[in-house]
């Protein structure tokens, strides 16, 4: 009940601010008093209020909501379930594609069908940002995959109880939890992008239909939408504790500081024996690297032919180290994909574990299976290793077989 009173607060905060700020903009503009009063008196601070607001390039794609007029104006004129759509943003100055798309969302928002159910706010700022993330009930959010670099305003819904409905990029890739908020798919299905905007709108419309729009108004004895109010807490308990600046410092002191402010004590201890280990190590790596010579190698795949998922493959490498031992020597198969246009995209690496010194050689196997599905093909390397190095780069050397 708590809950609930709290988000029925904010939107009215919110619908009672949009009042004042079309009132204001009709008087500036002199918009026609009939339109306004129309739009007013439709706007409704009991209604489910999904909010899109951020700057409006074209790869936002706010187009997208706009696919399907018809099918868009039965959602929103529910007589039973409502839905009003709140739009903000600016358009970089140079950019006219974004700036037309405003005139289009605008243009439709003055349609007799849409007017108080899809309003645009103009002269996007941070006290219209604040009141858009507090006062909707859903944050929509619809990018072309994978071009979402975050999506703050998404985090800051979230913080308010604000249920976010997202393509699964930026942020929300890794934010979204089922029974939260809703996604849709990660990936592209068509490279056309109209039909991927096609089938992505679609999806928009039928989760709003079969899913958003029931969930809202289905309410209990006391008019609470129980089921809703339980994904805004699950939303506040296990995505909002991620999100926060105290997270991001937490991440930086456990993933970093701590570790380079013991590791700098290491180094100084012992009047800097580590210091003196490494030194050596180094010379001695820079000695010795060009004389390991490569005895022998069997890859049981014919490199020409790509790899198949399923399929065990197993790699063999003889080296001869000379002044170098196997413990600082290691061997990896690196496995790419193939992409359409024929370059190749990092997959996975694979230390060889399985090593065997004999005589003055040593050999290196390694026994794998192919779990990704695709077309792969790989490579195998030598690098040098050691327990003194943070990480691999610490020391760049490396050589191809």
């Amino acid at each position: 009940e708590r809950i609930w009173e709290i988000r029925q607060k904010l939107r009215k905060s919110l619908i009672d601010y949009i009042y004042l700020r079309l009132e204001k903009v009709s008087i500036i503009r002199h918009e026609p008093p009939k339109q306004i009063k129309e739009i007013l008196q439709r706007l409704n601070d009991k209604t489910l209020t999904i909010g899109f607001a951020r700057r409006f390039a074209t790869y936002k794609r706010a187009h997208l909501l706009f696919k399907d007029l018809d099918r868009l104006n039965r959602i929103v004129n529910n007589p039973e379930c409502p839905v009003q759509f709140v739009f903000a943003g600016k358009a970089h100055p140079r950019d006219k594609a974004g700036q037309d798309l405003i005139k289009y969302i605008v243009e439709i928002s003055r349609r007799p069908e849409f007017r108080g159910r899809i309003v645009f706010l103009e002269n996007y700022d941070m006290t219209v940002a604040r009141k858009l993330v507090q006062g909707v009930d859903v944050w929509l959010n619809t990018p072309t995959r994978p071009l979402e670099a975050s999506g703050t305003s998404g985090m800051k819904a979230t913080m308010n109880g604000v249920l976010n409905f997202s393509v699964l990029d930026g942020w929300w890739c890794e934010g979204y939890k089922p029974g939260t908020g809703w996604a849709l798919p990660q990936e592209s299905v068509y490279e056309d992008s109209n039909f991927q905007d096609e089938l992505d709108a679609a999806t928009i419309y039928d989760i709003l239909e079969d899913e958003i729009v029931p969930l809202f108004y289905k309410v209990n004895s006391q008019g609470i939408p129980v089921d809703w109010v339980t994904r805004i807490k699950h939303t506040i308990a296990q995505i909002a504790p991620l999100f926060t600046t105290r997270r991001m410092i937490d991440d930086y002191n456990d993933r970093f500081y701590k570790i380079l402010g013991n590791r700098a004590s290491d180094m100084r201890g012992n009047n800097y024996h580590m210091v003196r280990e490494i030194s050596r190590w180094k010379k001695k790596v820079a000695r010795y690297w060009d004389e390991i010579e490569v005895v022998q190698t069997r890859i049981s795949k014919d490199l020409s032919k790509p790899l198949r998922m399923g399929e065990t493959y197993m790699a063999e490498v003889i080296l001869n180290l000379h002044g170098l031992s196997s413990d600082e020597i290691g061997v990896e198969l690196v496995v790419v994909s193939i992409l359409p246009n024929g370059k190749l995209k990092f997959s996975y690496n694979q230390e060889f574990t399985d090593i065997e010194n004999i005589n003055d050689l040593t050999r290196y196997r390694l026994e794998t299976i192919t779990t990704k599905p695709g077309i792969f093909d790989c490579g195998v390397r030598v690098f040098p290793k050691s327990h003194f190095m943070p990480q691999r780069q610490d020391l760049n050397f490396i050589r191809w077989i």
